[in-house]
């Protein structure tokens, strides 16, 4: 992505310019601990998009390191309030000794790497974003799989708390994979796994019970439309989650949903696309609900599939630097189109709501958008770990900031609680694109 080049450029040449003292400034921290603290520093200097003063950044570090050891159970820690200069390097220099001292009076206990990720994490949250944070190792690679839907071993179901019962609610079963062979259902509610109980369970508790090594065999207690059936046995295979569902509606409607904007999603859409119009699609779904976004440039290649020409979407940096990227000649031929959102579509999502409710290529339906208007930029660490910095905002193709505003539907429609994606019988705001789209087939005549 062009504007995640140019960061990491200017991140270099600071560090370039920055890091001109001896490795021995700080006894105690490793080689690859000294680079992430420098990274660290660098990096939000660099690419923060407002200005980041020095003392901020040192300030955070000494406040999350004062805070990590106190919970850490040291009473008194000794943490000095460390006075930043106009030079980065001595500032670099200075936080390094910190957390040096710090290795040497507790670092038997809580680590040189904890502490180290402590400081390049208050640094991070000092500049008071709740997207610029510190990822660990576990988190970054958790990130990537989201969005890459890496490999793992499962059984093949997108998952939730049911609102009501509080236990584990199967969303969609993948088709082909194991718990549909196994004849898991949508809708179904997974009271056990393994003869533990579901209820009160978090999503990440019950998706670590379903996974286990390819190959064994996950017991599930299932309860569907209020009756019991008996326990199923799901076997487990290798998973790779797509990001892009679609199926034929009724009346000759094209239905994709995308999960998450991934580096395979345009891909997955391209060839969803290609299936429905063999089988002449008259008019197609977009749904974008519970969509959290991605990447930036996956949110272009989507909104070119609907757009023929003209811009998508215009991104700002610091300096006010304006890029705007446009549409890049893919696009299907023309049908009547409705894009479904909610106040979970954010990001990457709102990107392609803004431009094809922009272009005029479509109409949106749902509800208001969640209102993120900015763009992160994600630096992978020596060690795997990372940072994610808010590098720019972004404006819709009319010039529109929907930064903490959010995207207003053209067909305002609610969201029951207990809506489920994809079934028009349960899902009214499905139902009311279809009538839209209905309507315009119709006019149409097609």
């Amino acid at each position: 992505m062009k504007i995640r080049i140019l960061s990491a450029f200017a991140a270099t040449l600071f560090l370039s310019a920055a890091t001109n003292f001896p490795s021995s400034a700080a006894p105690g921290l490793s080689n690859i601990e000294r680079d992430e603290i420098q990274l660290g520093y660098a990096l939000v200097s660099a690419e923060f998009y407002k200005k980041v003063e020095p003392q901020t950044l040192l300030d955070g570090a000494h406040d999350e390191l004062v805070t990590f050891l106190k919970k850490s159970g040291v009473k008194a820690p000794n943490v000095p309030v460390l006075k930043a200069t106009d030079d980065a390097a001595l500032n670099i220099r200075a936080l390094e000794r910190e957390v040096s001292n710090l290795v040497a009076l507790y670092g038997a206990k809580l680590g040189a790497r904890e502490l180290t990720y402590q400081a390049i994490a208050g640094m991070l949250s000092s500049v008071k974003d709740k997207y610029t944070t510190f990822l660990t190792p576990k988190e970054y690679a958790q990130l990537n799989e989201g969005l890459d839907g890496g490999n793992f071993s499962g059984v093949g179901i997108t998952i939730g708390v049911d609102d009501t019962t509080k236990m584990l609610r199967v969303n969609e079963v993948l088709p082909g994979l194991p718990a549909d062979k196994a004849g898991v259902q949508p809708g179904d509610l997974i009271t056990a796994i393994d003869g533990k109980p579901t209820k009160g369970l978090t999503t990440d508790d019950d998706a670590k019970l379903l996974r286990g090594k390819e190959g064994s065999v996950v017991r599930v207690t299932v309860e569907r439309n209020g009756a019991s059936v008996a326990p199923i046995s799901i076997t487990r295979a290798v998973i790779h989650l797509p990001s892009v569902y679609s199926k034929m509606l009724d009346g000759g409607i094209g239905y994709t949903r995308l999960t998450v904007f991934g580096s395979t999603t345009a891909t997955e859409l391209s060839q969803a696309l290609d299936r429905l119009e063999a089988q002449h699609a008259k008019a197609y779904i977009l749904d974008l609900r519970d969509n959290g976004g991605g990447y930036l440039n996956a949110a272009i290649e989507v909104s070119s599939k609907f757009i023929p020409s003209g811009p998508i979407v215009s991104v700002e940096s610091r300096a006010g630097n304006n890029t705007e990227y446009d549409a890049d000649a893919t696009a299907i031929p023309p049908r009547p189109l409705a894009v479904l959102v909610n106040k979970y579509t954010a990001s990457a999502s709102e990107i392609t709501s803004g431009a094809i409710q922009d272009n005029g290529v479509g109409e949106l339906v749902g509800e208001k958008t969640y209102g993120k208007g900015v763009v992160q930029s994600i630096h992978p660490l020596p060690d795997g770990s990372a940072v994610k910095i808010t590098s720019a905002r972004y404006l819709t193709p009319r010039g529109r900031d929907i930064n903490q505003i959010g995207i207003t539907p053209d067909i305002v429609t609610v969201e029951p609680k207990d809506s489920r994606f994809g079934e028009p019988a349960h899902d009214p705001q499905l139902q009311s694109a279809i009538t839209y789209l209905q309507g315009r087939i119709a006019k149409l005549g097609i």
